[in-house]
Formats: C-alpha cells, sequence, structure tokens
C-alpha cells in the first residue's frame, strides 16, 4: 500500500502560498509510516517550528491499474475518506529555496492523518463532496471537490500513467485555501458533508 498526495489542487490554495497554478497534476508521495490512524493524537516533531495542517478528501484504489483511461477511472474507487496532510513548513521552505525534492518536509511519521474510509456509494456526485475542518471548535478550511483543478477521476488517469495503481493504494486529492500553523493543544476535527470523521489532538 502506498500514500499518493496531490498538491496544488485548489486555485485558492495554491494562490496563498504564492504558487503558480499547475497545468498539469504535482505529485508527491508519503510511506505508510506516515498513515496516522483511529482519532490517535499527532506529537509535534523536534526537527520543525512551524508545521500547518491541509485537510484532504482522500480516495481509495479497489483494482490495480496502469494507464487507466477516462471512461473507466471511476471503477478504480471504492471509498472515501478525509486527511491532514501535516507539512513542515520551514522545511519545505528550505527545500523548494534548494530545489530539492519535499519529502523531509512531507512524509515523516505520522503526518497524514486518516479518517475510517466510507463505501463510495455514499457519495453520489464524486465531483460535489463538500468536508471542512475546524481548530479549536472554528471552522479553518472548507472545500468542495467541484473547485478542483484536477478532478478525481482525471487524477487517477494522471497518476497510472507513471505509478501502478494498487488495491488499498490511498490517494490524497488536495487541499483547499485556509491552511495555517498547528501548536501543542490544538484539536482539530474534520467533517465530510457536515458529518464528523475524525478529532486530532496536538501533543
Amino acid at each position: 500500500m502506498k500514500v499518493i498526495a496531490v498538491g496544488r489542487n485548489y486555485i485558492d490554495h495554491a494562490k496563498e502560498l504564492n504558487n503558480p497554478i499547475p497545468d498539469k497534476p504535482v505529485i508527491f508521495m508519503k510511506p505508510d509510516t506516515a498513515l496516522l490512524k483511529d482519532n490517535k493524537d499527532f506529537y509535534y516533531p523536534e526537527f520543525s517550528n512551524d508545521v500547518h495542517y491541509e485537510v484532504e478528501l482522500v480516495i481509495r484504489i479497489c483494482n490495480e491499474g496502469k494507464h487507466v483511461s477516462p471512461k473507466f477511472a471511476h471503477k478504480y474507487i471504492d471509498a472515501i475518506g478525509l486527511g491532514i496532510d501535516f507539512t513542515a513548513r520551514d522545511i519545505q521552505a528550505a527545500h523548494k529555496e534548494k530545489g530539492l525534492p519535499w519529502e523531509l518536509a512531507k512524509s515523516f511519521d505520522h503526518s497524514a492523518v486518516i479518517s475510517p474510509l466510507f463505501p463510495k456509494e455514499d457519495f453520489p456526485d464524486l465531483n460535489n463532496i463538500t468536508f471542512s475542518l475546524t481548530k479549536n471548535g472554528k471552522t479553518v478550511q472548507s472545500g468542495n471537490t467541484k473547485d478542483m483543478i484536477f478532478n478525481i477521476e482525471s487524477l487517477i488517469v494522471f497518476i497510472s500513467k507513471y505509478i501502478t495503481l494498487r488495491k488499498g493504494d490511498l490517494i490524497y486529492t488536495g487541499t483547499p485555501v485556509g491552511v495555517g500553523p498547528i501548536a501543542i493543544g490544538d484539536k482539530f476535527e474534520g467533517f465530510i458533508q457536515n458529518n464528523p470523521v475524525f478529532i486530532c489532538h496536538i501533543k
């Protein structure tokens, strides 16, 4: 199982970080050791002073696929969840400045919160799913998949040109505007269609 993540997939988020709007998906990966399940606490890592939250809709792959065609892409998804892509922004900025990969900023242990996964059939339109994140009870991010630059099915088509998708793989589909720093003591709650799906305390 692998975790594939998409960067800059919402125009307003790209703008808030002063990044250009991509003309093709920006892809990076996290190891399975990045996953943080079952509402477990996130412990602030000692190697960063500027970790940010980024809430993202997550899809699970249910079939092996290489060069998936657009008309069959929907058959490769069986479940939907919600996650946080924790990012060590200070490390990311230093690496971007030198043209280095982002992995140390994005792929560290427990940097990928994941909610329980729900059957795709619970969502009649993959291009109209609302989701949000609260920080200490206040909504800090809200998004809808209709606002993605590259929608879910097109991500499957694009990624599978380069990387074989396998059953159980997770794709974090990008974050909307509103990312920001975390601090010890914070409580984050994630929602899909206004239903609570995870809680994460920062320790």
